[in-house]
């Protein structure tokens, strides 16, 4: 699988086993790690903080549904936006097309699953902002701040997880290298070329979530800023984006580009949709010394 003589050779099958047609993919359980490692911080978060535990069950499954369809519909509407018309069951079902094949046991005809594999970070941050406001005012009665500052130490660690599981499907590959640690993915997409080593963009955004993570966790252990509403979520939001604006420098472009294309300034779609994204952090984190809890 790998030949450190000569860069390195990424080749690997991309699930663990076949049932039925329902393949268990890497990816899949990368993201599984992503929200159980979230549960285990945010359990201490909330028991640090008195909060109740039974809350950590619908917390969590409003937060997996925000980041799965926040990040499934912002992939296909910032970068392939035709395949709303083209292709709309693969848009809202994990599959593609497979003409011979049956999946899901005869359900959908033609169709293989092949699980969630393209999911949009911007999208995804939406989608999870979205689902905390809608917790906040159901579950919560507070601001919806005070869940995100919160959220903001967990996210991290899960992406890194995420950002792992793109190198092992050769996602969001990088642009050609001839660093020693330059990656030949075999696997990547066809749209790429010729293959050839790349940076292995995705590890070095997982690496810069992981020190974005243990940040925000001294943010919150060892400063005041969790008892001023927005600081740690405007804090994460801006180096969040500010590391995948960095990143992007190293990756090939993704799908259609379609807000790149339509802007026409020089930065890609990774790196336009960020900006917004940090602005918004950086006026929160400012923002956030009129905002103490008293309580």
């Amino acid at each position: 699988m790998i030949n450190l003589l000569s860069f390195i050779d990424w080749n690997p099958q991309p699930y663990l086993f076949e049932l039925g047609g329902f393949k268990v993919h890497i990816y899949s359980l990368c993201w599984i790690v992503a929200f159980v490692v979230g549960w285990y911080l945010m359990s201490n978060i909330f028991k640090k903080e008195n909060q109740k535990k039974e809350l950590l069950d619908p917390l969590f499954l409003y937060t997996f549904i925000g980041a799965i369809a926040g990040a499934r519909l912002g992939e296909y509407l910032f970068y392939d936006p035709s395949a709303f018309i083209e292709r709309p069951i693969e848009v809202f079902l994990p599959v593609q097309s497979a003409q011979g094949k049956s999946a899901f046991f005869g359900l959908l005809q033609n169709y293989e699953f092949v699980g969630f594999s393209g999911l949009a970070s911007h999208g995804a941050a939406l989608g999870v902002i979205i689902t905390s406001y809608l917790f906040s005012r159901k579950y919560l009665h507070r601001n919806v701040l005070w869940l995100l500052d919160r959220m903001a130490v967990v996210v991290p660690f899960g992406g890194a997880a995420v950002r792992i599981g793109n190198f092992y499907n050769s996602e969001i590959v990088g642009k050609p290298s001839d660093l020693p640690w330059a990656v030949k993915f075999y696997e990547q997409s066809l749209g790429y070329g010729e293959i050839v080593p790349r940076h292995p963009a995705q590890i070095y955004e997982a690496i810069g979530y992981v020190i974005l993570g243990i940040i925000m966790l001294y943010a919150y252990n060892k400063t005041d800023k969790r008892k001023q509403l927005g600081a740690l979520f405007g804090l994460f939001l801006f180096l969040l984006f500010l590391i995948r604006f960095i990143v992007e420098f190293y990756k090939e472009n993704q799908g259609e580009e379609a807000v790149a294309q339509a802007l026409n300034i020089g930065l890609n779609n990774g790196q336009i949709l960020s900006i917004p994204f940090m602005l918004i952090g950086l006026y929160l984190y400012i923002s956030s010394k009129n905002r103490i809890i008293t309580n």
